[in-house]
């Protein structure tokens, strides 16, 4: 039987992200406006500027809970009673906080808009943060720890950032906080916070949609014209919050006693999301462990079958954000795999990848880009996340020929500059007794055994 040839991709289609238009309301607050009338939808996002970075360690978790209990009630609807009207508005407010901000956001017919941008608004402004809705989302979030560090995945996940941060750093903690942090939050603490932080100077209004500019800022205005108070940014110094714990390279086991399989974390504290290699890194690492087609995945689940699937990837964040490279593999093949994902760092900084390396990475970014931006939402969000990081009001329409503009030089480059193996943090959570002999045995540096339930940000 003849095999047919491969189809070859054709030229792709052009793209432009559609226009923005941007306005300043007389509080100060500001307001961006995307029209998008090929649906009856608009997505409203309030952007708040006050992300986990800028708390102290004790009140970890505060940015995300209040966000959280913002949606549960105002002074005039109860937590019930809120719901039941949005619902019969057909939309729902969600509510989060990540590092750098916090958000509101919901999605409704444009019939509707006007209707629950009313009761956003009060929840913005109004917060009820009842006493009974905060000690319940407190309590969600403690069984979610639970839950997370009973679970190997989520454990990795959590001590490699633990201890590849300084232990007194907020970055060493989740951005939903630590069960010590999160059990001393209370209702005082969400109300004073959002008193602080939460304001017409503060807050960003985007709106995404079926809805002309004009419009927008009119409702905004007259919804947010008596919105005025004190609020500030939450945002701290990046070097408060993005100190590495070392500058050396260390191997950590964390033990799950018979447990089948390891969960690997290999990396080190990375770069903001503001340097200028931004592109490249990104490049880079989609030829790295960003693609299924990527050099560890290819190497560790074609070539040696040690796992179901291997990644890489930096977190991006005002301040710099953690590298890692991330797998499960059999226990009995864990030092192996450590050394196949060093050979494969280190191979990214020895030389140049091909053309075709590069070309398919950079048409990979360029091809889905488009695609990422197909809703109301997603738009709103991509929106949120470059005002959050200050980029220039051209980035998305630049974007794919700034990608196809990078060349093997450039990713080689970022590859030297920030991919740094004399610093790695190589995290093994796993069956110690199986495996802390084969993995000391790599020389790789200091090894050190910790239970499960010790967690590194908050030992004495």
């Amino acid at each position: 039987m003849t095999v047919p040839p491969r189809p070859t991709p054709g030229v792709p289609r052009p793209y432009e992200f559609p226009d923005v238009v941007r306005a300043t309301l007389s509080t100060g607050m500001r307001v961006v406006v995307v029209p998008m009338p090929r649906l009856p939808l608009v997505t409203v996002l309030g952007l708040i500027d006050a992300g986990a970075s800028g708390e102290t360690n004790a009140e970890a978790g505060l940015a995300a809970l209040t966000a959280r209990t913002l949606v549960e009630g105002t002074h005039s609807l109860d937590g019930a009673a809120l719901t039941a009207r949005l619902e019969g508005l057909g939309t729902s407010l969600g509510g989060a906080a990540d590092w750098d901000a916090s958000s509101v956001h919901f999605t409704v017919t444009r019939s509707r808009l006007r209707a629950a941008f009313a009761l956003f608004g009060e929840t913005l402004r109004t917060p009820a943060f009842a006493a009974t809705e905060v000690e319940r989302l407190r309590e969600e979030r403690l069984a979610d720890l639970a839950q997370q560090l009973a679970e190997p995945r989520g454990l990795a996940d959590q001590r490699f950032n633990g201890f590849v941060y300084a232990p007194n750093t907020r970055f060493a903690r989740p951005v939903g906080g630590t069960v010590g942090s999160v059990q001393a939050l209370d209702r005082a603490a969400v109300s004073r916070y959002h008193a602080a932080h939460y304001g017409a100077a503060t807050t960003t209004l985007l709106f995404v949609g079926d809805i002309r500019p004009d419009e927008a800022v009119a409702m905004a205005e007259e919804e947010f014209q008596a919105w005025r108070n004190s609020a500030q940014p939450s945002a701290s110094a990046p070097d408060a919050v993005a100190r590495a714990a070392t500058s050396s390279r260390r191997v950590v086991v964390v033990e799950k006693p018979g447990a089948p399989q390891s969960e690997l974390r290999i990396g080190h504290v990375g770069v903001p999301r503001s340097h200028p290699d931004h592109l490249a890194i990104v490049v880079m690492n989609a030829i790295l462990g960003g693609l299924f087609s990527s050099r560890i995945n290819l190497n560790l689940r074609e070539r040696h079958a040690f796992t179901y699937g291997a990644s890489s990837g930096f977190d991006w964040r005002r301040a710099a954000g953690p590298f890692a490279v991330r797998t499960a593999v059999k226990t009995e093949v864990t030092a192996r795999a450590v050394e196949e994902i060093l050979r494969e760092l280190d191979g990214m900084r020895a030389a140049p990848p091909s053309a075709d390396e590069v070309t398919l990475a950079t048409d990979y970014l360029a091809g889905v880009f488009p695609i990422r931006f197909e809703s109301t939402d997603a738009v709103a969000g991509a929106l949120a996340s470059a005002l959050t990081f200050g980029l220039a009001e051209d980035w998305f329409l630049r974007y794919r020929d700034r990608v196809r503009a990078i060349g093997p030089d450039e990713v080689f480059a970022a590859a030297q500059a920030h991919l740094d193996p004399t610093r790695l943090l190589v995290l093994a959570v796993g069956d110690g007794a199986a495996i802390t002999e084969s993995l000391d045995a790599l020389a790789l540096g200091p090894l050190t055994r910790h239970a499960s339930d010790a967690d590194p940000a908050e030992a004495p």
